[in-house]
């Protein structure tokens, strides 16, 4: 039996081009992160009903992470997540994950998870935990001159003022996601070398639950990222064909997950069908809070290539 997906009792509320969105539909992100507990070490989650033809590659990484940490001590906090895509998900039937316990170490703990549908591994994560101890603290610093989130238009007021949605179009939004630049599925956007820059956050108030921050900001990550390939090209992400082969995240302070977050994505490199992207989160004060780094698949329509 497919467990339900936690309901909201917050009343509906709804974007500008009259998508759901609010504390509602946030709420229904953080129930299909609860996952249900089959056994020790096994666990169970499904897709929202609003699924494209296959799984979020945000909402397996943010699911599986969450069946590591369901098997951590609490005093231990992630800091690093290696991921692999290995299979197409499929949103119609649940996603059972497999933690294995690698190491539990005086001061890192390390997991390793696997996302299983249909007999078959469709994703693997290894995550390392560690106890809070000091040292030597730098970061790069936030980009100069990015305008303030509220300064911008969010997706649903972009959308009715007649811009493109792309694949957010029409459905739910947990994240109130600001873009500095136009998107890169607009056919107005040209090449640049830029980075991407988006704001984002959860859209409305999450639990004081450090692993659920990490984990909805792990699914938060996969929304832009590898767009950052595209964007160094002057075409729109609507014809190219993109999926996430791998994914790492490096979560350096604390942070929370309901408070603006700026996220810069860059791609340094593409070829043979694939592209690498690079991602960091800044707070609005400047901190360097997380880093990622994904390679995907990206592939051009056929005549194009």
């Amino acid at each position: 039996m497919t467990p339900p997906v936690t309901a909201s009792s917050s009343e509906p509320e709804f974007a500008a081009d009259g998508v759901p969105r609010g504390q509602a539909v946030l709420d229904d992100l953080v129930g299909l992160l609860d996952l249900e507990q089959l056994e020790v070490n096994l666990f169970r989650g499904v897709s929202p009903p609003h699924s494209p033809t296959r799984v979020f590659g945000g909402q397996v990484a943010g699911q599986a992470l969450v069946a590591a940490g369901r098997t951590v001590p609490e005093d231990r906090e992630v800091h690093s997540l290696h991921a692999y895509f290995i299979r197409p998900g499929d949103p119609r039937v649940p996603i059972v994950y497999e933690t294995e316990r690698v190491r539990d170490g005086r001061s890192f703990t390390t997991r390793r998870v696997l996302g299983i549908q249909h007999g078959e591994a469709i994703f693997s994560l290894s995550a390392s935990f560690q106890l809070p101890q000091q040292g030597l603290e730098h970061s790069q610093p936030m980009p100069p001159g990015v305008p303030d989130p509220e300064s911008l238009p969010d997706l649903g007021e972009r959308i009715a003022a007649g811009g493109d949605g792309g694949w957010l179009t029409e459905i739910p939004r947990p994240l109130d996601v600001r873009f500095v630049d136009e998107p890169v599925w607009s056919a107005e956007r040209a090449a640049s070398d830029e980075p991407i820059r988006v704001w984002m956050r959860a859209d409305g108030t999450l639990p004081d639950d450090r692993l659920l921050h990490v984990c909805l900001l792990t699914y938060a990550s996969d929304l832009t990222l590898l767009g950052s390939v595209v964007a160094r090209h002057d075409m729109s992400s609507a014809y190219v064909q993109m999926a996430s082969l791998d994914h790492a995240m490096w979560f350096h302070q604390p942070f929370r997950a309901d408070e603006w977050l700026l996220y810069q994505c860059y791609s340094p490199a593409a070829s043979g069908g694939r592209g690498l992207a690079t991602g960091r989160f800044y707070t609005t004060d400047g901190r360097l809070i997380a880093s990622t780094m994904q390679e995907g698949l990206v592939r051009l329509p056929r005549g194009n290539a």
